[in-house]
């Protein structure tokens, strides 16, 4: 579904991104690891060509998206739940949804309010209150929801459960597991080792730009010395 092949990305003269490469095939669930400052977010953000990669290819589904702006790449499928959710303050919680409605690629997405309320009874509740208003946790719910709401083929999730309290992480985790359960493609960022490797399929781990290690979770459970070296664990 996504072919990222040997990209290089920049901020200005600083190179970030030295030839990074990964894939995530078609309802797989997959990881990018790392400490911080090594380039995952600046990864998520060349995907979505936030931060457009200056050298190598990126392919959705086929189609090269290097160069596409970041509307169209959502368009073509692809959801962002962006580190620091920028939820929109002064619309509600509904308001926030209905703002990146879509019927998806095909037009035939299954995610609308009723889909989202089903899934995240809590956003339900407070669908009235103001984006500001809620807790971090309804933020963060909130922010995986609008993306839902675009019915992507392929979700991205940059820190997805980031500063959230324990009993909010475990229901992010339990929604992920569902939309995993459903066939959803997902490649996500997150530091929870234990809660990656129970879920996911596979593993990147990016050091300085790079991917220095990958495989599945029984491979990285087993490997104390790329934790230690890489996760610091």
């Amino acid at each position: 579904m996504l072919e990222v092949d040997a990209i290089n990305s920049f901020y200005g003269q600083s190179q970030v991104l030295f030839d990074m490469s990964l894939t995530v095939n078609d309802g797989e669930v997959v990881t990018l690891m790392g400490r911080n400052g090594m380039g995952k977010t600046t990864t998520i953000r060349s995907i979505m060509g936030l931060t457009p990669a200056r050298r190598g290819t990126i392919r959705f589904k086929n189609k090269e998206i290097t160069a596409q702006s970041p509307y169209r790449i959502a368009r073509l499928g692809i959801g962002l739940v962006p580190e620091g959710r920028l939820i929109s303050p002064n619309l509600s919680v509904e308001e926030n949804l209905i703002a990146t409605a879509n019927s998806g690629p095909a037009g035939t997405g299954r995610w609308d309010i009723a889909a989202v309320w089903n899934m995240f009874p809590k956003l339900r509740e407070r669908k009235n209150s103001m984006g500001n208003q809620i807790s971090g946790g309804e933020q963060q719910m909130l922010a995986i929801a609008r993306a839902l709401m675009t019915n992507p083929e392929l979700l991205l999730l940059d820190e997805a459960t980031e500063g959230l309290a324990p009993l909010i992480r475990q229901e992010i985790w339990y929604c992920l597991r569902n939309l995993k359960e459903e066939g959803q493609s997902i490649l996500v960022i997150d530091k929870n080792m234990q809660a990656l490797t129970d879920i996911a399929d596979r593993h990147y781990i990016i050091e300085k730009g790079s991917v220095v290690w990958e495989g599945t979770s029984r491979m990285l459970l087993k490997d104390d010395a790329v934790k230690h070296q890489y996760l610091g664990i």
